[in-house]
C-alpha cells in the first residue's frame, strides 16, 4: 500500500494518503475570521491528500485560544469560503476540526461565559487570554439537560462547515478538550449517564458524530481521538479502562459508517490501537504523537504493513507546503520555526518556501 497512491475515504477520493493534520496557528484576529493569510495557508498545501483545518469553534463558550478561527458567525463562515474556494481551485480537499475547547479556556476568551466541563475539576497550570497569562479556572459542571444543547451546537457547525465550502468536518475528541474531558475518568466524575462506566463516558461522543452524521452525512463526518495521552490532565493512565472506554467508542461509532477515524498514539503498531481500528471497522488515519515528528519512514511504514489507510503529518506539513512532491521525490526539507508557531503576520506562516528546481 503506497503512501503516494490515492486512496477513497467516505465521500472524498484522496490523490495521496498524506493527510495534513489540525495545527493550531492563531492567525484569525480576535473576530475569528479567517483572512487573506490563512486563505493562502491553506491553498499552498492543496496538495497534500486532505487538510484538516486548525480546531475551530462551534460556539462563543467553546473557544480555547487567542485569534483562533470560528464557525459561528455569518463573517466567519465567510471568511471559511474563501479558505475552501481557495483550496478548491488548486485541486485540493479540506474538512473543518470542530473543536470545543470544553475547561481548557477562560472567560477572557469566552466572552465572559464560564468554560464548561463534565465535572467541576480544574486543570493545574496556566493558559492564557488577550490580557496575558492567567490559571484555569474552575469549569461548570454541564448539566444533564444542557448536553442536546452541547450536541445541536456540534451538529450546527457541521452544517455551517458545508455551507462554508468544506468537504467535510472532523470531531476534536482528541487533546484533552471538551470530548476527551468526558472520555477520561480523571475529568468525569458524573454519576449520570455520561460518567462511570466506559460506555457512558463515550454517550457524548457517539451522540454528536450520530447528529453530524445525520445533519451533513456519514461520509464526510470523522473523529479524532488520542488514547491515553495523557494530556491537560485528561489522564487515562489505567490500560484496562483505556481499551475498554475506546473500545465502547469504536463499537458505538461502527454502526454509522464515518468516513474516518484519526488516532494520535505514540505507537500505532501496537495492540491497543489495532483493537480500537478493528472494532471502529472503518478507514483509519494514524499520527504518531506530539513526541517525535513523523518522518517519511515512519509515514510509509503505516501504510505499507497497513497499520492504517492513511497518515496525518503535522510539522512537516507546515513548513513545507509541497511536502508530497518532497517525500516523494526524496527533496530536502524546510525546518519548522516554533518561534511562529502561535504569532500573528506572514512569518512562519505563508513564507516557508517551494522546491524551486
Amino acid at each position: 500500500m503506497s503512501l503516494f497512491s490515492p486512496i477513497t475515504l467516505g465521500a472524498l477520493t484522496l490523490p495521496n494518503r498524506l493527510i495534513m493534520a489540525p495545527l493550531t496557528r492563531s492567525r484569525s484576529g480576535r473576530d475569528g475570521v479567517p483572512g487573506d493569510d490563512v486563505v493562502e495557508y491553506y491553498r499552498q498545501r492543496a496538495s497534500m491528500g486532505l487538510l484538516v483545518s486548525e480546531g475551530t469553534y462551534p460556539s462563543v463558550g467553546g473557544q480555547g485560544f487567542v485569534r483562533q478561527p470560528g464557525l459561528v458567525t455569518e463573517a466567519q463562515i465567510a471568511g471559511w469560503r474563501k479558505v475552501t474556494d481557495a483550496v478548491h481551485a488548486e485541486g485540493g480537499r479540506i474538512i473543518v476540526q470542530i473543536m470545543h475547547a470544553g475547561r481548557v479556556t477562560n472567560s477572557g476568551l469566552t466572552g465572559g461565559l464560564d468554560p464548561v466541563g463534565p465535572s467541576a475539576i480544574a486543570i493545574d497550570g496556566f493558559t492564557r487570554n488577550y490580557a496575558g497569562k492567567v490559571p484555569y479556572p474552575v469549569p461548570r459542571a454541564l448539566a444533564t439537560e444542557e448536553l442536546p444543547r452541547i450536541v445541536e451546537e456540534f451538529a450546527q457547525a457541521a452544517r455551517n462547515a458545508i455551507t462554508a465550502g468544506f468537504d467535510g468536518i472532523e470531531i476534536h475528541g482528541a487533546n484533552g478538550y471538551l470530548l476527551h474531558e468526558f472520555l477520561a475518568p480523571s475529568s468525569n466524575h458524573r454519576t449520570d449517564a455520561y460518567g462511570g462506566s466506559p460506555e457512558n463516558r463515550a454517550r457524548l461522543t457517539v451522540e454528536i458524530a450520530t447528529a453530524i452524521a445525520q445533519a451533513i452525512g456519514a461520509d464526510k463526518t470523522w473523529l479524532r481521538i488520542s488514547p491515553a495521552h495523557n494530556i491537560q490532565d485528561a489522564l487515562e493512565t489505567d490500560d484496562a479502562d483505556a481499551l475498554a472506554t475506546y473500545l465502547a467508542l469504536a463499537h458505538g461509532l461502527a454502526p454509522l459508517g464515518l468516513a474516518g477515524l484519526s488516532i494520535l498514539h505514540a505507537e500505532p503498531s501496537g495492540g491497543f490501537i489495532q483493537q480500537i481500528r478493528s472494532a471502529f471497522g472503518g478507514p483509519v488515519v494514524l499520527n504518531t504523537g506530539f513526541s517525535t515528528v513523523t518522518s517519511l519512514e515512519d509515514a510509509q511504514n503505516m501504510t505499507d504493513n497497513g497499520l492504517a489507510d492513511a497518515v496525518a503529518v503535522g510539522r512537516p506539513a507546515l513548513a513545507n507546503p509541497d511536502l508530497v512532491r518532497r517525500w516523494q521525490d526524496g527533496l530536502p526539507l524546510n525546518e519548522p520555526d516554533f518561534a511562529t508557531f502561535y504569532t500573528e503576520g506572514t512569518k512562519g506562516y505563508t513564507d516557508y518556501p517551494f522546491w524551486e528546481n
